[in-house]
């Protein structure tokens, strides 16, 4: 198969208006457009739909099928449904395209996308992709490929417009026209000054509604919301969320513009970081994929149920220092799991609060002290509650007083003091710098099981006389 990725030069075709997924030819029909390799009709229909739609009817494809929306699509195409797919599958796609074909699209991506997917090959073929495509995209790429993953420089573009603060309206407007074809977002224009210290930014808006003589420095906004490119991206996102921006610029330690991060991008970091905390919440390094097979989704799971086997075994060897209590009172066994269970739930609950505290930025050090003194509270009305409540099934149950008021002191106390440390242990971490999310649901669990158990074997020895 010959990659034909010089058909844009004849083929190119501006989508202004996409039809609908109901609107458009159904993929059934428009697979065998493409088997029967009937490119202008494919050409017609495929291009009529919005970039989201195409990207799903290309993944649905077998490769064979694949291989024909290659030739049939310049790179500039397949480069904008590339932008639709999920970060992890497009490697593979890439992997099957001709090297040159394969260069040219990452050439005509935003760079921002661009990079996101390199980083993701192996680096031989990273530099080969640098070698063959074009010279000022491969720069660009470059500069973007050596910040720290997880950075405000990682997901930036650098396709963004910037004008001198000394231009006119009437120039400036010149120059947007230039320059809007290659930037990503043209609604916020970035004002430098002559050493390209970003000074300034206004918006479309204000350029088109001012007057032509005015200079850019007279009706610019000269109070910058800025991030520095080292910053995290989960900051960023803060940022962006409780200032309603459509794009912010990041810039160096001497305040130079280097690129912007839209607001495209951040909530792709939202999904990512929600994901990742989900995934330490469940006890596992990652979300398993369905398709990532048993062996890759044993070797996420294993650490974390390894670290909690062991805490486990910790945990029977509690009990077993307690066997004389239990020896003198076996009813007591009865109500371990019901002990231990009310407070792992109620430290995940606790745990739930403070880890989105903290990854929203809710919290200062006066509201993390709020915090504490509000889930103590509140574990002791809880825990107070429920062992008042179990104090009397027990009774009516067992018609053993003394017992029912031993569990309910203990449920009282065991929820109080899991309530607690569910919310303590993240706000722990945080002063750590370690991700709360780390202390996982499972984790929690475990470690109030032990707590819990503690308190109920600890009560119920030092009250053992009042129930032989």
């Amino acid at each position: 198969m010959i990659y034909s990725y010089n058909l844009s030069i004849f083929m190119k075709k501006e989508r202004v208006i996409y039809m609908t997924h109901q609107e458009h030819m159904n993929d059934f029909d428009l697979q065998q457009l493409l088997m029967k390799e009937q490119m202008d009709q494919f050409r017609e229909h495929f291009l009529a739909m919005h970039p989201y739609d195409q990207a799903q009817f290309f993944i649905k494809q077998p490769k064979e099928n694949r291989l024909l929306i290659y030739y049939f699509l310049s790179p500039e195409e397949i480069a904008e449904i590339m932008e639709n797919i999920e970060l992890e599958e497009t490697t593979s796609y890439f992997s099957e395209m001709d090297p040159r074909f394969a260069a040219t699209v990452f050439g005509q991506m935003p760079a921002d996308d661009a990079v996101d997917i390199l980083k993701e090959l192996d680096k031989n073929k990273v530099a080969s992709y640098l070698t063959i495509m074009d010279q000022t995209a491969a720069e660009e790429i470059k500069d973007l490929l050596h910040y720290k993953e997880k950075t405000a420089g990682s997901i930036m573009t650098t396709e963004y417009v910037a004008l001198l603060k000394s231009l006119t309206v009437r120039e400036a407007m010149i120059e947007l026209k230039t320059k809007a074809p290659k930037a990503e977002t043209i609604y916020y224009i970035y004002v430098l000054d002559e050493e390209d210290h970003l000074v300034g930014v206004l918006s479309l808006r204000e350029l088109i509604i001012a007057d032509e003589e005015q200079t850019i420095e007279e009706i610019m906004d000269d109070h910058v919301v800025s991030v520095s490119v080292a910053d995290d991206q989960e900051e960023v996102a803060q940022i962006i969320r409780d200032y309603d921006f459509l794009a912010l610029p990041a810039v160096d330690f001497q305040n130079h513009l280097l690129g912007i991060i839209t607001v495209d991008d951040i909530l792709d970091v939202i999904d990512e970081e929600a994901t990742d905390d989900y995934s330490k919440l469940a006890g596992v390094s990652d979300v398993d994929k369905i398709d990532g097979g048993p062996l890759k989704a044993a070797k996420k799971r294993l650490p974390w149920l390894i670290i909690l086997l062991f805490l486990g075994m910790f945990t029977a060897s509690l009990i077993g220092r307690f066997e004389t209590t239990l020896e003198k009172i076996p009813l007591l066994a009865m109500f371990i799991p019901l002990i231990a269970g009310m407070a792992g739930n109620t430290g995940t609950q606790s745990l739930a609060v403070a880890v989105r505290g903290l990854a929203t930025g809710d919290y200062g050090e006066q509201e993390k002290g709020k915090l504490l003194l509000r889930e103590m509270l509140t574990g002791l009305i809880t825990g107070t509650i429920c062992g008042a409540l179990i104090t009397l099934i027990i009774y009516l149950w067992y018609g053993n007083l003394s017992l029912g008021v031993l569990v309910g002191i203990a449920i009282m106390t065991t929820l109080t003091v899991a309530t607690l440390s569910g919310s303590i242990i993240p706000l722990i971490m945080d002063r750590f710098k370690i991700d709360p999310a780390v202390a996982s649901g499972p984790f929690i669990t475990t470690i109030n099981d032990i707590i819990s158990i503690l308190i109920y074997f600890g009560i119920a020895t030092m009250f053992m006389s009042l129930l032989l």
